[in-house]
């Protein structure tokens, strides 16, 4: 029988300061983005007070800047969207902070509630829409920070035939 503990074995590694990673004081990774949402949308205190709503527009805010990446707070009153678009460069993150989303692009329609999150990379051309009859706040992050955001003039097929019905 083995009587080696696992300690014995590798060493305590809270010892051994080279092999443990220095935490990021920024996010880097697609996985750490998520995370830096994620930890924003928990923390209502960093952008509850900041939220109006525009009847005219979407409303927008830019929250947090980082090195090479900008958080945007936007409203949306019902019936309000984007339009079909890309991010031209800049990958994204997506988090819907409150009430409900609808996104569509070519492959289809997806709901987007409360707490729903979407990963988006350069060139991914969608539109998002508050169907519903309630306002919502969403919460978006964008590496490289957003510089254009390309607008498409035809809308998604599914959009339209969902329109039509």
């Amino acid at each position: 029988m083995n009587s080696d503990s696992d300690l014995q074995i590798a060493g305590d590694i809270l010892e051994v300061p080279h092999l443990l990673q220095t935490p990021r004081e920024h996010p880097a990774t697609v996985a750490e983005f998520v995370g830096l949402a994620r930890s924003i949308a928990a923390d209502r205190s960093q952008w509850e007070h900041l939220v109006q709503y525009d009847a005219t527009s979407r409303w927008y805010h830019r929250l947090h800047t980082g090195p090479g990446y900008e958080v945007w707070l936007l409203s949306w009153v019902p019936g309000q969207g984007s339009g079909l678009h890309d991010h031209g460069r800049s990958s994204g993150v997506l988090t819907v902070l409150e009430g409900a989303l609808t996104e569509r692009t070519e492959r289809g329609t997806r709901a987007l509630g409360a707490g729903a999150q979407r990963v988006f990379a350069p060139g991914y051309v969608h539109e998002v829409v508050n169907d519903s009859l309630d306002p919502a706040i969403s919460l978006h992050v964008y590496y490289p920070g957003l510089t254009e955001m390309p607008m498409h003039g035809v809308r998604c097929a599914v959009a339209e035939v969902s329109q039509s019905a």
